[in-house]
Order: C-alpha cells, then sequence, then structure tokens
C-alpha cells in the first residue's frame, strides 16, 4: 500500500438541520480496499456522493489523489470508476452497449472505446454474453455488467456503494473474484459500503464503522474484533458483527429523519430488482 488516495477531513454534510455526516474523518491508502460499514442512514452513501463529487463539500475537505473535491472536480471525477445503489444497466440495451455508453460518458477517446469494452467485459466475465439485452441477464450478471462500466474508464479509484446487494451467494463470490482479479492486475484502490459482516471480513483490508453520521471504530477487521475481546475477557472470540453491535447497537433507534431515507426504499427496489 502506498500513500493516500483519498482523505476525508472534518466532513461534514447536512439535509435541512440534520447532519447526515457529522465531523468524518478517514483516509485510504493506495491499493487497498477500505470498506465503510454502519446501519442504514448511518452517513456511509452520503459521504461516497460528496467523494464522488455527486454532493457538493460545503463543509470540510476532501482529496481525492491530491484533487481538492470541491475545487477539481473534473479531475476527480477523470480518476474514479462509480457503482452505486441503484441499477444503472439499461435493460433494453446489450452488453457491450452499456458499456460502450460509459465509454462515452467517461470520455475515453474514441479509437481506444472498443478495445477498452472488451477489456472491461472480459475482466468481469461477460464476453460471451455481450452481444444479449440486458433484460435477460441474472442479477449477479447486471452487477457485473454495472462493474464493467466502472471499470472501461480505467480508474485508479473504485467506488462501490453495496455492490452485491440482493444477490445468492454465489453470484457474491463470484463478483469479488472479478474484482480481485482486476485489483491484482492493476493495482487499483476500492472503496466500498457494505451491510455484509463476512464480505468486509473476508475482503477489506481495513473498515471504518460509521453510526449516527460519525466514525465509531477505524482499523483491520482483525484488529477490531481484537480490541472488543480485550474489552470483555473470558468470553468467547468476537466476530465482526460482535464490533457492529457494539457500536451501532441494533441501528433501529436512529430517529434521525432525512438524509438517507431515500436511499432505503431505493436499495429496496434494487433487492427486489436483483432477486
Amino acid at each position: 500500500m502506498t500513500d493516500s488516495v483519498v482523505e476525508c477531513t472534518g466532513l461534514v454534510y447536512r439535509f435541512g438541520t440534520t447532519r447526515a455526516v457529522d465531523g468524518v474523518d478517514f483516509s485510504v491508502a493506495g491499493g487497498e480496499v477500505f470498506g465503510l460499514l454502519g446501519p442504514n442512514g448511518a452517513g456511509k452513501t452520503t459521504t461516497i456522493r460528496a467523494i464522488t463529487t455527486l454532493l457538493p463539500v460545503r463543509a470540510g475537505m476532501i482529496r481525492v489523489f491530491g484533487h481538492d473535491a470541491a475545487k477539481e472536480k473534473i479531475a476527480v471525477r477523470r480518476l474514479l470508476g462509480y457503482v452505486p445503489q441503484q441499477l444503472s444497466a439499461d435493460a433494453a440495451l446489450t452488453g457491450r452497449e452499456n458499456v460502450t455508453l460509459f465509454a462515452r460518458v467517461y470520455d475515453v477517446p474514441r479509437g481506444e472505446r472498443a478495445r477498452r469494452v472488451d477489456r472491461a467485459l472480459d475482466a468481469v466475465g461477460l464476453a460471451e454474453a455481450a452481444g444479449r439485452m440486458a433484460g435477460t441477464y441474472s442479477g449477479g450478471m447486471v452487477r457485473r455488467l454495472e462493474l464493467a462500466q466502472a471499470l472501461v474508464s480505467s480508474p485508479r479509484l473504485l467506488i462501490l456503494d453495496e455492490p452485491t446487494i440482493g444477490l445468492d451467494p454465489i453470484a457474491r463470490t463470484t463478483v469479488w473474484e472479478r474484482l480481485g482479479e482486476v485489483r491484482s492486475a492493476t493495482g487499483m484502490t476500492v472503496l466500498v459500503t457494505t451491510h455484509s459482516m463476512d464480505e468486509a471480513d473476508r475482503y477489506c483490508d481495513r473498515l471504518a464503522l460509521m453510526h449516527r453520521g460519525r466514525i465509531r471504530a477505524l482499523g483491520t477487521p482483525a484488529g477490531l474484533t481484537s480490541q472488543l475481546d480485550r474489552r470483555t475477557p473470558g468470553a468467547r472470540p468476537a466476530t465482526l458483527e460482535d464490533v457492529f453491535r457494539h457500536y451501532a447497537g441494533s441501528g433501529l433507534d436512529d430517529d434521525r429523519t432525512g438524509g438517507e431515507f431515500h436511499d432505503v426504499r431505493s436499495t429496496r427496489r434494487t433487492a427486489s430488482r436483483l432477486g
């Protein structure tokens, strides 16, 4: 791992009078998989959208590869790929047409588009299905198609917001395997939000656990569980789920309004369509 790719310092974001993000500080090192964990409404998606420049940075500082996300939005966007919670693939287009569309959006040079599109589809295992309409794809294939869309610009930073939501265990594993292969080949940095403790434990190098807009714990999966073990000597070895419960409780008592309520609805719609 190398120097910081993403640096968030004192990030605050409000929806009306509600602080969805309340003084968030963390950094992501080059080449690592960094996970944001937390219950719905914790501020994860708002943080991600600020990093991707989809939301303005009004308070605090975000730097991506040294670029100020508030003042150098275009420079930041050229360096990253983004897979949102909501489905972004067009069912009426073929897999290749979907990825080609994103190549144009990302301003991939015309002379390189066909090669880049083929390479992205091959990287996620969709080369043979590229000529089929995306509407005929399974849920796992759709998620891999969206990964190809994000990879077509050869991003140095890939940001994934709940990338395996609604997928069965085999499809989830396939998505992560493909992602691991791309990382091994390119050294790409990954920032991901997830509710899956298993995914976080297995695939993330470091984690930041968010609750009520703040970072409550930060470290490696093993480091976070060992910290909890030291607090409760004599108990069974802690799991990442235990760490989650310790810092976030049940996640059901969060009475904040606004912010990410629409994200809960969109997450449910996505899970329904992928199921």
